[in-house]
Protein backbone atom coordinates (compact mmCIF):
# COMPACT_ATOMS: atom_id res chain seq x y z
CA UNK A 1 0.00 0.00 0.00
CA UNK A 2 3.08 2.07 0.58
CA UNK A 3 4.79 1.47 -2.55
CA UNK A 4 1.35 2.64 -4.33
CA UNK A 5 1.05 5.98 -2.81
CA UNK A 6 4.44 6.54 -3.24
CA UNK A 7 4.32 5.82 -7.17
CA UNK A 8 1.02 7.53 -7.28
CA UNK A 9 2.89 10.81 -6.04
CA UNK A 10 5.62 10.07 -7.92
CA UNK A 11 3.47 10.08 -11.39
CA UNK A 12 1.23 13.02 -10.07
CA UNK A 13 5.06 15.24 -9.57
CA UNK A 14 5.63 14.30 -12.72
CA UNK A 15 2.88 15.42 -14.65
CA UNK A 16 3.70 19.15 -16.55
CA UNK A 17 2.18 21.95 -14.49
CA UNK A 18 0.26 24.58 -16.41
CA UNK A 19 2.95 27.41 -16.73
CA UNK A 20 1.71 30.76 -15.83
CA UNK A 21 0.98 32.96 -19.10
CA UNK A 22 4.36 35.06 -20.08
CA UNK A 23 3.53 38.82 -21.00
CA UNK A 24 2.47 37.96 -24.68
CA UNK A 25 -0.10 35.50 -23.95
CA UNK A 26 -1.61 37.81 -21.31
CA UNK A 27 -2.07 40.53 -23.93
CA UNK A 28 -3.78 38.21 -26.86
CA UNK A 29 -5.84 36.64 -23.80
CA UNK A 30 -7.36 40.38 -22.70
CA UNK A 31 -7.77 40.73 -26.67
CA UNK A 32 -9.85 37.60 -26.81
CA UNK A 33 -11.59 38.36 -23.19
CA UNK A 34 -11.90 42.72 -23.11
CA UNK A 35 -15.65 43.21 -24.34
CA UNK A 36 -14.36 45.34 -27.65
CA UNK A 37 -13.96 42.26 -29.30
CA UNK A 38 -17.53 41.82 -29.96
CA UNK A 39 -17.52 45.19 -31.89
CA UNK A 40 -15.84 43.44 -34.92
CA UNK A 41 -18.48 41.20 -35.28
CA UNK A 42 -21.35 44.01 -34.65
CA UNK A 43 -19.43 46.30 -37.56
CA UNK A 44 -19.36 43.25 -39.70
CA UNK A 45 -22.84 42.54 -39.70
CA UNK A 46 -23.50 46.35 -39.78
CA UNK A 47 -21.48 46.85 -42.89
CA UNK A 48 -23.65 43.22 -44.41
CA UNK A 49 -26.68 45.20 -43.56
CA UNK A 50 -25.85 48.82 -45.28
CA UNK A 51 -24.50 47.23 -47.94
CA UNK A 52 -27.46 44.85 -48.93
CA UNK A 53 -29.94 47.99 -48.16
CA UNK A 54 -27.81 49.93 -50.81
CA UNK A 55 -27.46 47.08 -53.57
CA UNK A 56 -31.72 46.71 -52.96
CA UNK A 57 -31.72 50.38 -54.33
CA UNK A 58 -32.11 49.15 -58.33
CA UNK A 59 -34.97 46.70 -57.31
CA UNK A 60 -37.94 47.72 -59.10
CA UNK A 61 -40.51 50.06 -56.37
CA UNK A 62 -43.76 49.01 -56.22
CA UNK A 63 -46.18 51.52 -54.96
CA UNK A 64 -50.00 50.71 -54.24
CA UNK A 65 -52.37 53.82 -53.65
CA UNK A 66 -56.07 54.82 -53.49
CA UNK A 67 -57.71 58.20 -53.11
CA UNK A 68 -61.05 59.58 -53.63
CA UNK A 69 -61.27 63.35 -54.33
CA UNK A 70 -64.52 65.81 -55.19
CA UNK A 71 -62.85 68.95 -57.44
CA UNK A 72 -64.82 71.93 -58.34
CA UNK A 73 -64.38 71.84 -62.11
CA UNK A 74 -64.41 68.99 -64.24
CA UNK A 75 -63.37 69.34 -68.19
CA UNK A 76 -67.15 69.90 -69.70
CA UNK A 77 -68.20 70.52 -73.77
CA UNK A 78 -68.87 73.69 -74.90
CA UNK A 79 -72.56 74.68 -74.73
CA UNK A 80 -73.02 75.39 -78.16
CA UNK A 81 -71.65 71.90 -78.60
CA UNK A 82 -74.43 70.19 -76.24
CA UNK A 83 -77.40 72.42 -77.55
CA UNK A 84 -76.50 70.77 -80.90
CA UNK A 85 -75.98 67.42 -79.48
CA UNK A 86 -79.43 67.76 -77.25
CA UNK A 87 -81.53 69.21 -81.04
CA UNK A 88 -80.22 65.50 -82.19
CA UNK A 89 -81.49 63.46 -79.19
CA UNK A 90 -77.80 63.15 -77.58
CA UNK A 91 -77.23 63.50 -73.89
CA UNK A 92 -74.39 64.02 -72.22
CA UNK A 93 -74.45 63.89 -68.68
CA UNK A 94 -70.72 65.29 -68.49
CA UNK A 95 -67.65 64.23 -65.81
CA UNK A 96 -68.26 63.89 -61.96
CA UNK A 97 -67.23 65.49 -59.81
CA UNK A 98 -66.13 62.40 -57.19
CA UNK A 99 -63.56 60.82 -58.62
CA UNK A 100 -61.84 57.37 -57.48
CA UNK A 101 -58.94 55.35 -58.23
CA UNK A 102 -56.88 52.34 -57.24
CA UNK A 103 -53.29 52.35 -58.66
CA UNK A 104 -50.59 50.39 -58.96
CA UNK A 105 -47.35 51.74 -59.91
CA UNK A 106 -43.94 50.08 -60.48
CA UNK A 107 -40.64 51.96 -60.79
CA UNK A 108 -37.23 50.91 -62.53
CA UNK A 109 -34.29 52.79 -61.81
CA UNK A 110 -31.92 53.07 -64.89
CA UNK A 111 -29.53 55.58 -63.46
CA UNK A 112 -29.78 56.83 -59.93
CA UNK A 113 -26.41 59.61 -60.40
CA UNK A 114 -24.07 57.35 -58.90
CA UNK A 115 -26.06 57.40 -55.60
CA UNK A 116 -26.26 53.74 -55.23
CA UNK A 117 -22.28 53.21 -55.74
CA UNK A 118 -22.02 55.83 -52.61
CA UNK A 119 -23.77 54.34 -50.57
CA UNK A 120 -22.17 51.39 -50.98
CA UNK A 121 -18.58 53.16 -50.29
CA UNK A 122 -19.66 55.26 -47.59
CA UNK A 123 -21.17 51.63 -45.81
CA UNK A 124 -17.50 49.96 -46.40
CA UNK A 125 -15.79 53.56 -45.17
CA UNK A 126 -18.03 53.87 -41.95
CA UNK A 127 -16.84 50.03 -41.06
CA UNK A 128 -13.64 50.27 -41.78
CA UNK A 129 -13.41 53.81 -39.85
CA UNK A 130 -15.29 51.67 -36.72
CA UNK A 131 -12.93 48.62 -36.88
CA UNK A 132 -9.99 50.81 -36.82
CA UNK A 133 -10.85 53.01 -33.38
CA UNK A 134 -11.90 49.56 -32.01
CA UNK A 135 -7.74 48.60 -32.93
CA UNK A 136 -7.17 51.74 -31.19
CA UNK A 137 -8.80 50.91 -28.11
CA UNK A 138 -7.40 46.99 -28.17
CA UNK A 139 -3.69 48.67 -28.61
CA UNK A 140 -4.19 50.87 -25.73
CA UNK A 141 -5.68 47.83 -23.85
CA UNK A 142 -1.70 46.36 -24.09
CA UNK A 143 -0.52 49.10 -22.98
CA UNK A 144 -3.03 48.86 -19.54
CA UNK A 145 -1.79 44.89 -19.48
CA UNK A 146 2.03 45.82 -19.41
CA UNK A 147 1.39 48.29 -16.26
CA UNK A 148 -0.05 45.72 -14.49
CA UNK A 149 2.51 42.78 -15.62
CA UNK A 150 4.99 45.04 -14.90
CA UNK A 151 3.87 46.13 -11.53
CA UNK A 152 3.54 42.39 -9.97
CA UNK A 153 6.66 41.70 -11.41
CA UNK A 154 8.63 44.77 -9.58
CA UNK A 155 6.17 43.69 -6.28
CA UNK A 156 7.38 40.44 -6.88
CA UNK A 157 10.96 41.21 -6.76
CA UNK A 158 10.30 43.67 -3.41
CA UNK A 159 8.85 40.73 -1.88
CA UNK A 160 11.46 38.21 -2.34
CA UNK A 161 13.55 41.25 -0.96
CA UNK A 162 12.30 42.17 2.12
CA UNK A 163 11.41 38.35 2.72
CA UNK A 164 15.55 38.05 2.82
CA UNK A 165 16.04 41.17 5.26
CA UNK A 166 13.66 39.47 7.66
CA UNK A 167 15.74 36.21 7.64
CA UNK A 168 18.77 38.32 8.09
CA UNK A 169 16.67 40.16 10.83
CA UNK A 170 15.52 37.42 12.14
CA UNK A 171 19.51 36.14 12.38
CA UNK A 172 20.48 39.12 13.99
CA UNK A 173 18.00 38.56 16.94
CA UNK A 174 18.46 35.42 17.41
CA UNK A 175 22.38 36.42 18.25
CA UNK A 176 21.62 39.50 20.09
CA UNK A 177 18.83 37.45 22.41
CA UNK A 178 22.25 34.94 22.81
CA UNK A 179 24.12 37.73 23.75
CA UNK A 180 21.45 39.00 26.36
CA UNK A 181 20.92 35.57 27.59
CA UNK A 182 25.06 35.68 28.05
CA UNK A 183 25.04 39.67 29.40
CA UNK A 184 26.89 40.47 26.52
CA UNK A 185 24.19 42.72 24.69
CA UNK A 186 21.04 44.46 26.66
CA UNK A 187 18.01 44.30 26.10
CA UNK A 188 17.13 47.58 24.28
CA UNK A 189 19.50 46.07 21.57
CA UNK A 190 17.00 43.28 21.08
CA UNK A 191 14.46 45.25 21.34
CA UNK A 192 15.24 47.50 18.62
CA UNK A 193 16.04 44.72 16.04
CA UNK A 194 12.75 43.07 17.34
CA UNK A 195 11.10 46.54 16.54
CA UNK A 196 12.91 46.66 13.34
CA UNK A 197 11.39 42.84 12.09
CA UNK A 198 8.16 43.72 12.54
CA UNK A 199 8.41 47.07 10.60
CA UNK A 200 10.06 44.71 7.87
CA UNK A 201 6.48 41.80 8.35
CA UNK A 202 4.83 44.95 8.02
CA UNK A 203 6.03 46.06 4.60
CA UNK A 204 6.09 42.41 3.38
CA UNK A 205 2.45 42.28 4.37
CA UNK A 206 1.59 45.63 2.37
CA UNK A 207 3.62 44.49 -0.79
CA UNK A 208 1.81 40.91 -0.46
CA UNK A 209 -1.54 42.74 -0.11
CA UNK A 210 -0.86 45.30 -3.37
CA UNK A 211 0.54 42.32 -5.36
CA UNK A 212 -2.34 40.02 -4.94
CA UNK A 213 -4.05 42.82 -6.18
CA UNK A 214 -2.60 43.34 -9.33
CA UNK A 215 -3.04 39.68 -9.84
CA UNK A 216 -6.80 40.03 -9.35
CA UNK A 217 -7.19 42.69 -11.54
CA UNK A 218 -4.46 41.37 -13.76
CA UNK A 219 -6.98 37.70 -13.90
CA UNK A 220 -10.06 39.70 -14.76
CA UNK A 221 -8.28 41.07 -17.75
CA UNK A 222 -7.21 38.30 -19.33
CA UNK A 223 -9.90 35.80 -18.05
CA UNK A 224 -7.93 33.90 -16.32
CA UNK A 225 -7.15 32.37 -13.14
CA UNK A 226 -3.26 32.91 -11.46
CA UNK A 227 -1.82 31.10 -9.15
CA UNK A 228 0.90 31.32 -7.06
CA UNK A 229 3.67 30.66 -8.63
CA UNK A 230 5.76 34.33 -10.00
CA UNK A 231 4.98 35.69 -12.91
CA UNK A 232 7.65 35.46 -16.45
CA UNK A 233 10.10 37.72 -16.72
CA UNK A 234 9.88 38.93 -20.58
CA UNK A 235 12.99 38.90 -22.18
CA UNK A 236 14.70 42.40 -22.68
CA UNK A 237 15.30 41.39 -26.45
CA UNK A 238 11.70 42.99 -27.50
CA UNK A 239 13.92 46.02 -27.77
CA UNK A 240 13.53 47.60 -31.39
CA UNK A 241 16.66 45.48 -33.38
CA UNK A 242 19.80 46.72 -35.19
CA UNK A 243 18.08 47.58 -38.06
CA UNK A 244 15.16 49.67 -36.79
CA UNK A 245 17.67 51.68 -34.76
CA UNK A 246 20.77 51.30 -35.82
CA UNK A 247 22.93 50.62 -32.91
CA UNK A 248 23.66 47.06 -31.27
CA UNK A 249 20.80 45.20 -29.05
CA UNK A 250 21.87 42.82 -26.76
CA UNK A 251 19.38 40.06 -25.79
CA UNK A 252 18.62 39.00 -22.07
CA UNK A 253 18.22 41.34 -19.20
CA UNK A 254 21.90 40.65 -18.09
CA UNK A 255 23.73 42.10 -20.90
CA UNK A 256 20.75 45.21 -21.24
CA UNK A 257 22.81 46.88 -18.55
CA UNK A 258 26.06 47.10 -20.46
CA UNK A 259 24.29 47.57 -23.88
CA UNK A 260 24.92 50.64 -26.03
CA UNK A 261 21.86 53.30 -26.35
CA UNK A 262 19.65 53.15 -29.36
CA UNK A 263 19.91 56.17 -32.19
CA UNK A 264 17.89 57.42 -34.71
CA UNK A 265 14.85 56.83 -32.87
CA UNK A 266 13.42 60.71 -33.80
CA UNK A 267 13.37 59.61 -37.52
CA UNK A 268 12.17 55.85 -36.99
CA UNK A 269 9.33 56.87 -34.57
CA UNK A 270 8.01 58.98 -37.77
CA UNK A 271 7.88 55.42 -39.71
CA UNK A 272 5.61 53.61 -36.96
CA UNK A 273 2.82 51.88 -37.56
CA UNK A 274 0.71 52.62 -34.95
CA UNK A 275 -2.98 51.86 -35.07
CA UNK A 276 -3.77 55.41 -35.18
CA UNK A 277 -2.20 56.10 -38.27
CA UNK A 278 -4.31 53.75 -39.70
CA UNK A 279 -7.23 54.94 -37.54
CA UNK A 280 -6.49 58.16 -39.72
CA UNK A 281 -6.66 57.05 -43.03
CA UNK A 282 -10.26 55.87 -42.79
CA UNK A 283 -11.59 58.79 -41.09
CA UNK A 284 -10.23 60.63 -44.02
CA UNK A 285 -11.50 57.43 -46.40
CA UNK A 286 -15.37 58.04 -44.67
CA UNK A 287 -15.00 61.86 -45.70
CA UNK A 288 -14.00 60.87 -48.95
CA UNK A 289 -16.77 58.68 -49.55
CA UNK A 290 -18.85 61.35 -47.47
CA UNK A 291 -17.74 63.73 -50.79
CA UNK A 292 -19.07 61.29 -53.56
CA UNK A 293 -22.41 60.84 -51.50
CA UNK A 294 -22.70 64.60 -51.66
CA UNK A 295 -21.47 65.35 -55.29
CA UNK A 296 -24.07 62.03 -56.24
CA UNK A 297 -27.19 64.29 -54.57
CA UNK A 298 -26.83 66.96 -57.33
CA UNK A 299 -26.98 64.82 -60.74
CA UNK A 300 -29.83 63.41 -62.58
CA UNK A 301 -31.93 59.89 -61.90
CA UNK A 302 -33.39 58.77 -65.31
CA UNK A 303 -35.96 55.48 -64.54
CA UNK A 304 -38.57 53.96 -66.10
CA UNK A 305 -42.24 53.15 -64.63
CA UNK A 306 -45.71 51.81 -65.24
CA UNK A 307 -49.08 53.10 -64.04
CA UNK A 308 -52.25 50.93 -63.69
CA UNK A 309 -55.55 51.95 -62.14
CA UNK A 310 -59.17 51.01 -61.58
CA UNK A 311 -61.30 53.82 -61.33
CA UNK A 312 -63.15 57.03 -62.54
CA UNK A 313 -62.65 58.62 -64.40
CA UNK A 314 -59.93 56.57 -66.79
CA UNK A 315 -57.52 58.06 -69.57
CA UNK A 316 -60.35 58.04 -71.83
CA UNK A 317 -62.06 61.66 -70.88
CA UNK A 318 -64.99 61.53 -73.38
CA UNK A 319 -65.73 57.76 -72.30
CA UNK A 320 -65.82 59.18 -68.73
CA UNK A 321 -68.29 61.98 -69.67
CA UNK A 322 -70.94 59.87 -70.88
CA UNK A 323 -70.86 57.17 -68.86
CA UNK A 324 -69.60 57.39 -64.73
CA UNK A 325 -68.56 53.46 -64.62
CA UNK A 326 -65.29 52.43 -63.56
CA UNK A 327 -62.49 51.08 -65.95
CA UNK A 328 -58.92 50.09 -66.21
CA UNK A 329 -55.79 52.16 -67.40
CA UNK A 330 -52.58 51.92 -67.55
CA UNK A 331 -49.20 54.30 -68.39
CA UNK A 332 -45.51 53.43 -69.44
CA UNK A 333 -43.43 55.78 -69.64
CA UNK A 334 -39.45 57.05 -69.10
CA UNK A 335 -38.66 59.07 -66.77
CA UNK A 336 -36.11 61.94 -65.93
CA UNK A 337 -35.30 64.03 -62.24
CA UNK A 338 -33.01 66.63 -61.49
CA UNK A 339 -33.46 68.21 -57.83
CA UNK A 340 -31.16 71.62 -58.56
CA UNK A 341 -32.10 72.54 -54.86
CA UNK A 342 -28.41 70.49 -53.48
CA UNK A 343 -26.41 73.27 -55.65
CA UNK A 344 -27.36 75.78 -53.15
CA UNK A 345 -25.45 74.18 -50.22
CA UNK A 346 -23.23 72.19 -52.60
CA UNK A 347 -19.97 74.68 -52.48
CA UNK A 348 -20.00 74.88 -48.63
CA UNK A 349 -21.00 71.47 -47.85
CA UNK A 350 -17.37 70.08 -49.73
CA UNK A 351 -15.52 73.06 -48.06
CA UNK A 352 -16.81 71.54 -44.56
CA UNK A 353 -15.50 68.17 -45.62
CA UNK A 354 -12.16 69.36 -47.21
CA UNK A 355 -11.94 71.44 -43.19
CA UNK A 356 -12.71 68.51 -41.67
CA UNK A 357 -10.07 66.67 -43.67
CA UNK A 358 -7.02 69.09 -42.62
CA UNK A 359 -8.15 68.74 -39.21
CA UNK A 360 -7.44 65.30 -39.28
CA UNK A 361 -4.18 65.76 -40.98
CA UNK A 362 -3.35 67.95 -38.22
CA UNK A 363 -4.41 65.62 -35.52
CA UNK A 364 -2.06 62.86 -37.39
CA UNK A 365 0.95 65.69 -36.85
CA UNK A 366 0.46 66.14 -33.26
CA UNK A 367 -0.26 62.57 -32.77
CA UNK A 368 3.06 61.83 -34.92
CA UNK A 369 4.81 64.85 -32.92
CA UNK A 370 3.77 63.08 -29.35
CA UNK A 371 4.91 59.74 -30.11
CA UNK A 372 8.28 61.33 -31.51
CA UNK A 373 8.40 63.09 -27.97
CA UNK A 374 7.87 60.12 -25.85
CA UNK A 375 10.22 57.54 -28.28
CA UNK A 376 12.98 60.12 -27.60
CA UNK A 377 11.95 60.47 -24.12
CA UNK A 378 12.24 56.91 -23.47
CA UNK A 379 15.07 55.87 -25.09
CA UNK A 380 16.99 58.63 -22.99
CA UNK A 381 15.21 57.21 -20.05
CA UNK A 382 16.94 53.61 -21.41
CA UNK A 383 20.66 54.98 -21.66
CA UNK A 384 19.84 56.52 -17.88
CA UNK A 385 18.79 53.44 -16.40
CA UNK A 386 21.63 51.14 -18.17
CA UNK A 387 23.83 53.58 -16.48
CA UNK A 388 22.24 53.28 -13.36
CA UNK A 389 22.23 49.62 -13.67
CA UNK A 390 25.70 49.65 -14.63
CA UNK A 391 26.63 50.74 -10.75
CA UNK A 392 23.91 49.40 -8.84
CA UNK A 393 26.06 45.65 -8.66
CA UNK A 394 29.29 47.60 -7.04
CA UNK A 395 26.78 49.28 -4.89
CA UNK A 396 24.58 46.31 -2.82
CA UNK A 397 28.12 44.29 -2.77
CA UNK A 398 29.63 47.16 -0.99
CA UNK A 399 26.49 47.49 1.12
CA UNK A 400 26.62 44.22 1.85
CA UNK A 401 30.21 44.34 2.80
CA UNK A 402 29.54 46.77 5.23
CA UNK A 403 26.65 45.32 7.21
CA UNK A 404 29.11 42.26 6.85
CA UNK A 405 31.42 44.39 8.59
CA UNK A 406 29.32 45.73 11.03
CA UNK A 407 27.52 42.43 12.24
CA UNK A 408 31.72 41.05 12.77
CA UNK A 409 31.98 44.38 15.19
CA UNK A 410 28.54 43.47 16.81
CA UNK A 411 29.58 40.34 17.71
CA UNK A 412 32.87 41.47 19.16
CA UNK A 413 31.37 44.27 21.15
CA UNK A 414 32.61 47.07 19.03
CA UNK A 415 29.10 48.68 17.67
CA UNK A 416 25.96 48.66 18.80
CA UNK A 417 22.47 47.65 17.06
CA UNK A 418 21.14 51.16 15.87
CA UNK A 419 24.43 51.15 13.58
CA UNK A 420 23.72 47.26 12.44
CA UNK A 421 20.27 48.35 11.39
CA UNK A 422 21.24 51.48 9.68
CA UNK A 423 23.81 48.79 7.94
CA UNK A 424 21.05 46.53 6.93
CA UNK A 425 18.50 49.03 5.98
CA UNK A 426 21.27 50.85 3.51
CA UNK A 427 22.06 47.54 1.88
CA UNK A 428 18.28 46.40 1.75
CA UNK A 429 17.34 49.89 -0.01
CA UNK A 430 20.51 49.49 -2.27
CA UNK A 431 19.32 45.91 -3.11
CA UNK A 432 15.87 47.47 -3.98
CA UNK A 433 16.38 50.37 -5.82
CA UNK A 434 19.00 47.89 -8.14
CA UNK A 435 15.42 45.49 -8.40
CA UNK A 436 13.42 47.86 -9.27
CA UNK A 437 15.96 49.35 -11.59
CA UNK A 438 16.22 46.31 -13.44
CA UNK A 439 11.96 45.81 -13.63
CA UNK A 440 11.76 49.60 -15.00
CA UNK A 441 14.32 49.27 -17.59
CA UNK A 442 12.44 46.34 -18.69
CA UNK A 443 9.50 47.99 -18.64
CA UNK A 444 10.73 50.99 -20.32
CA UNK A 445 11.96 48.69 -23.34
CA UNK A 446 8.54 47.49 -23.47
CA UNK A 447 6.78 50.90 -23.58
CA UNK A 448 9.04 51.99 -26.17
CA UNK A 449 8.30 48.80 -28.31
CA UNK A 450 4.51 49.69 -27.93
CA UNK A 451 5.31 53.47 -28.58
CA UNK A 452 6.76 52.28 -31.70
CA UNK A 453 4.15 48.80 -32.27
CA UNK A 454 7.47 47.14 -32.71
Amino acid sequence: MIRLLILCGALLASLPMSAQPSLDECRALARRHYPEIRQYDLIRRTEAYNLSNAARAYLPQVTLSAQATWQSAVPEFPDALTGMLAAQNVSIPGMHKDQYKAMLEVNQTIWDGGRTAARKQMAEAEADERRRAADVDLYALEGRIDDLYFGILLLDERIARMRLTIDLLQSNLDKVRAYLRNGVAMASDADAVEAELLAAHQQLAACVSQRDSYRRMLALFIGRELDDRPLERPDAVAEPAEAEFGSSIPGGIRDVRTGGVPGGVESWAEASERPEMAWFDARVDLLSAQERQLKSATRPRFGLFAQGYYGYPGLDYFRSMMSPDWTWNALVGVRMSWNFGGYYTRKNSLNKLRVAKEQIEVQRDIFLFNNRLNAVEEDGEIARLRRALADDDRIVALRRSVREAAESKLRNGVIDTDELLRRITDENLAAMARSAREIELLKTIYELKHTLNR
